[in-house]
């Protein structure tokens, strides 16, 4: 039986009198010091489901790394994109988030008719879009995009800690916590830091 708090493709279809196929997108790492921002894009089976989906951020390290596979493995298709810390730096952190949304929305093997993005701000697209706040926790495909989304972002970091591990990455995934904000202070900017967000221009200053 489905889950009655998800809207699910076929019931958005109707809402929205859009047939055809409906892609999920959303984010992972606007707020962090460092690091790419990462999103991914997500076309579900309404014929396979995937039991447990929820928002990424309420769920274990350990739910979400079993749930990113079983995305994998049955969503109709999945296409995860970044932006760059050059990127970031360049444009700004919300163009640069609307640029890894239309990259990976564009990555797509299949292209869908409708693209449900997670907040308020939607990327030019090719095709109909429609922002909904909160959609990581309405939205199933929006959801199983912000678990792929998370779960990239987080390997990331534990690469870049094996990289710099004066930095604690691994557990604090890049965000402003005190330990982060000391090992700035001790260290000073890895490559990987953003030049551009405060903690770290100071730092550079």
């Amino acid at each position: 039986m489905r889950s009655k708090k998800f809207l699910h493709a076929e019931q958005v279809a109707l809402s929205w009198d859009t047939p055809g196929l409906i892609a999920g997108v959303d984010e992972a790492g606007r707020g962090p010091l460092a690091g790419p921002v990462v999103v991914a894009a997500v076309i579900l089976d309404d014929l396979n489901p995937i039991r447990g989906l929820a928002d990424s951020k309420v769920l274990t390290a350990r739910k979400r790394e079993k749930l990113y596979d079983e995305i994998r493995a049955k969503a109709l298709c999945c296409s995860v994109a970044e932006a760059s810390v050059d990127e970031i730096d360049q444009f700004n952190i919300l163009q640069a988030t609307m640029l890894a949304m239309r990259r990976a929305v564009e990555g797509l093997r299949l292209k869908p008719s409708l693209v449900l993005v997670d907040g308020n701000r939607l990327p030019v697209l090719a095709m109909r879009a429609e922002a909904i706040v909160k959609g990581d926790s309405k939205v199933a495909a929006i959801s199983a995009a912000s678990i792929l989304a998370k779960v990239t972002r987080d390997r990331w970091c534990a690469e870049l800690d094996a990289q710099y591990p004066q930095y604690g990455f691994a557990s604090h995934k890049g965000y402003g916590t005190a330990e982060h904000l000391l090992a700035l202070q001790t260290h000073g900017a890895c490559p990987q830091h953003r030049k551009t967000f405060s903690p770290v221009a100071k730092v550079l200053a």
